[in-house]
């Protein structure tokens, strides 16, 4: 070694090590094992030859032979201290050791410059995730992924992808899949093998059965382990299966390239879960493949419905006295041509739990959303209907759209066409292009009701009904409606809302009015918890796209869903994420109270016990401020939607005033 060229590196103080005693330190991105023996230092590769154990996190032991050495502390594999050479038998020759001097009391490793860097398997991929678009990766780093990391840290050096280390694997999938929900592209979400790769799994589902588009990165045990049962070795594509469109294995013979092009056509295509499985030795192994991209590997999306499709639907509306729109989550994209529809015909427009807030509730023909979490209007529009046109709903039996009633209904799924029951008319197409066909053939009918007008009239029966219901109390906490009264009147129009699941999201559905806001929950998983990661998920969005840059991100939860997740608060005070969160704290899980109640079950293990949410936000870094009474709230939610960071303002909520 050329003692000219090296660069000589800082690792410890002179005192910091006692006689007799090694420690792991690091000199730029190298590893050493450092020891003091015989007033002498040593320091050597850290990392065993065996499976890699930590050399210095071990001891200097007597040997049989009566020499002391360096004992690996995961199978005693022995080294000189000073030499790194091994006892004899090992299969490896011994140690790299590297030049050492004291300098004004500090310990100096000499290093040979870092060599250029050698292009992976992995970092061929992460390029390739760039090309496609793939923004933001939430994930943790751990041992059986850190080539695939390494990949990920220099494409987020060179600004072309951001990264947000989590504090459990499942809230990595559910802001993942929340980003997908908002912005319609994908995130990934990374992970170890085993229990890292199993904990993704019910934000994988959420994302799967919501149709929003997540890729799903997992380490895994070397290849030559494969099978016997090696620590943290489970079969991950078996466990993937259900929940993955795509799930394949990333082998060292593989087209890395292709695989990772396929996962995120999958996911983006199929707005599906896409999973690919690397194993820790491959990661690592050479490539000059080129990356690869959506150029020619993806086509237009748009569907055309069928020229008698659409004719067939005008007959048939044309016809109808008090037509009604039914708005799902997957007409997300075609609100405003809906709403256009709407307004040509003078009918009402009712949304899905899903699609709340597609169109304002001061929209003079918004009715509000239908079903168990909805409103008496919707319901009421519901039974007076003569025509249903449902436009991307998936008829799940929450909402209560009537199958008795004639439905025209269109998606671009034709699977989804008639799905749980036959309807008067499936149409297959996009619905922007529905819309477009449609509206020029709409006529007004004189007989036609003035369902606007009645509108009207049945907003006003409901508000007075909410303020008769805001001015209940029992002395046990806030009323929700005096609640989401507050957050109706305060909540930035174009705010992006993520709502977790319980009581606070049936009180959401019924009493909160938006007029813009973007509303992000787990459907038809129904996950609790998904909230907060949710809002991180969604903050993500408001960095990596113009569209939503400079929206507000609030997070609404109940104590028991916050409290599956509450340590991500800490990931957002480390990423500064700006997320104002109203925790309704009832200390208990009063939807399944309620459904005990009304099954004729004794409550039963519903209550919890909690600790100040709001000093658990300031103790994280971030905001904290408790409210106990209603006329209170206001003051203190505005004064959180300042705070340039992760603000917490928990409220005292009474369980049976929902």
């Amino acid at each position: 070694m050329n003692e000219q060229i090296l660069n000589w590196v800082a690792v410890a103080a002179e005192g910091e090590l006692p006689e007799g005693r090694v420690k792991t330190v690091t000199a730029g991105t190298k590893t050493l094992c450092l020891s003091h023996f015989e007033g002498k230092w040593a320091a050597m590769d850290n990392r065993c030859p065996h499976q890699g154990g930590p050399l210095g996190e071990g001891s200097i032991e007597t040997g049989s032979d009566g020499k002391c050495w360096i004992r690996c502390p995961w199978h005693g594999w022995d080294f000189d201290p000073l030499t790194g050479a091994p006892p004899g038998g090992h299969e490896d020759s011994g140690q790299e050791v590297f030049p050492v001097k004291v300098e004004d009391g500090r310990i100096l490793v000499g290093l040979e410059p870092e060599p250029d860097h050698v292009r992976t398997v992995t970092d061929a991929m992460a390029e390739t995730m760039v090309n496609w678009g793939v923004k933001r990766v939430f994930g943790m780093v751990g041992h059986s992924n850190l080539g695939l990391s390494e990949a990920i840290r220099r494409r987020t050096v060179a600004g072309e992808m951001s990264y947000v280390g989590i504090r459990h694997e499942g809230a990595a999938a559910f802001a993942a899949s929340a980003y997908g929900k908002l912005t319609g592209r994908p995130a990934a979400c990374l992970a170890i093998a085993g229990p890292g790769a199993t904990n993704l799994l019910t934000g994988l589902w959420d994302a799967k059965v919501d149709r929003s588009p997540v890729l799903a990165l997992t380490g895994q045990v070397q290849t030559q382990v494969f099978g016997p049962g090696a620590f943290q070795d489970i079969d991950l594509k078996s466990a993937f299966q259900g929940v993955a469109r795509f799930s394949q294995p990333v082998l060292a013979g593989s087209r890395h390239v292709e695989l990772m092009t396929l996962a995120c056509k999958t996911a983006i295509v199929e707005r599906d879960v896409a999973h690919l499985i690397l194993p820790d030795d491959v990661q690592t192994v050479s490539s000059d493949a080129p990356a690869g991209g959506p150029n020619g590997r993806i086509g237009g999306a748009a569907v055309i419905p069928a020229e008698e499709d659409v004719a067939a639907a005008a007959e048939m509306i044309n016809a109808a006295k008090r037509p009604i729109f039914v708005m799902g989550h997957g007409a997300v994209e075609a609100r405003g041509a809906v709403i256009d529809l709407a307004e040509r015909l003078g009918a009402p427009v009712l949304t899905t739990f899903k699609g709340k807030g597609l169109i304002p509730d001061t929209h003079p023909n918004a009715a509000g959303v239908l079903g168990r979490s909805g409103t008496p209007i919707a319901s009421w529009f519901m039974n007076e209907a003569d025509l249903i046109i449902a436009l991307g709903s998936s008829f799940a039996n929450h909402t209560g759209i009537e199958p008795t009633k004639p439905i025209i209904q269109v998606d671009f799924e034709r699977m989804q066409l008639g799905k749980f029951h036959p309807v008067a008319l499936p149409i297959w197409g996009e619905l922007s292009a529905f819309c477009t066909a449609l509206l020029p053939r709409l006529v007004a009918a004189a007989d036609r009701a003035d369902q606007v007008s009645e509108l009207v009239d049945r907003w006003r029966i409901w508000r007075a009904e909410k303020e008769t219901r805001r001015s209940e109390t029992r002395g046990r906490g806030v009323h929700s409606a005096a609640l989401f009264q507050t957050l109706s009147e305060l909540c930035p129009e174009d705010a992006i809302i993520a709502v977790d699941v319980g009581n606070n999201t049936y009180s959401f559905g019924r009493y909160f009015e938006p007029r813009g806001q973007r509303v992000l929950m787990s459907g038809y998983l129904g996950s609790i918890g998904f909230g907060f990661p949710a809002a991180m998920g969604a903050w993500a969005a408001t960095q990596d796209f113009v569209e939503y840059a400079g929206r507000k991100v609030i997070c609404i939860s109940g104590d028991g869903g916050f409290g599956q997740y509450a340590m991500e608060v800490t990931t957002a005070v480390k990423y500064g994420m700006d997320i104002t969160h109203v925790l309704l704290n009832n200390a208990e899980l009063g939807k399944i109270s309620k459904e005990q109640r009304a099954g004729d079950w004794p409550v039963w293990e519903t209550s919890l016990v909690n600790p100040s949410f709001s000093a658990f936000a300031r103790l994280c870094g971030g905001k904290g401020v408790k409210v106990t009474d209603a006329n209170a709230f206001a003051a203190a939610f505005t004064d959180a939607l300042r705070y340039p960071g992760p603000a917490l303002v928990e409220v005292e909520t009474d369980v049976e005033l929902i």
